[in-house]
């Protein structure tokens, strides 16, 4: 049974606070979280991760930004440089945490959700194909910009 605009909405709520929650819990820099806004109908990337979620809501999550900026959080987190395929794994399992914190958070809202293993997108990337997109822009003090896609099938 499809869920109403309204339950859907909520659930978006969710995800995105339970976003925030799990940012603030795994990785160690300061952070400024800009306001959500509505994507196009294409996403273009250069590097990022892509982790798929299911259940009360299905869609992906996508973590996306420099390699440097992914590379300072590794340092930060583990006290040395990450290059390569280091850094690439990093990025994947980052992007695991973070998938599996939102999870974590969203289901004292009531909402079930089960995530896919991260993929990792690098390279001149188009994704197209969902219903509708947001884009959470994340600024790291002195680390760079991330930016958060969640793109709802």
């Amino acid at each position: 049974m499809p869920i109403t605009i309204e339950e859907r909405n909520k659930t978006v709520t969710s995800l995105l606070n339970g976003t925030n929650k799990a940012l603030a819990s795994i990785v160690p820099i300061d952070f400024s979280m800009s306001k959500p806004k509505l994507l196009g109908k294409s996403l273009h990337l250069q590097f990022g991760v892509l982790i798929g979620i299911t259940g009360d809501i299905k869609g992906k999550l996508i973590l996306a930004g420099d390699q440097s900026m992914f590379g300072a959080i590794g340092e930060k987190m583990f006290g040395m440089p990450l290059e390569g395929e280091m850094l690439a794994s990093f990025s994947g399992e980052l992007g695991n945490m973070l998938a599996g914190g939102i999870a974590t958070n969203i289901i004292q809202d009531g909402v079930k959700t089960d995530i896919t293993a991260p993929t990792i997108m690098q390279g001149n990337t188009t994704l197209t194909g969902y219903e509708k997109a947001l884009h959470l822009p994340v600024a790291f003090l002195h680390s760079g910009e991330m930016d958060i896609y969640l793109l709802l099938d």
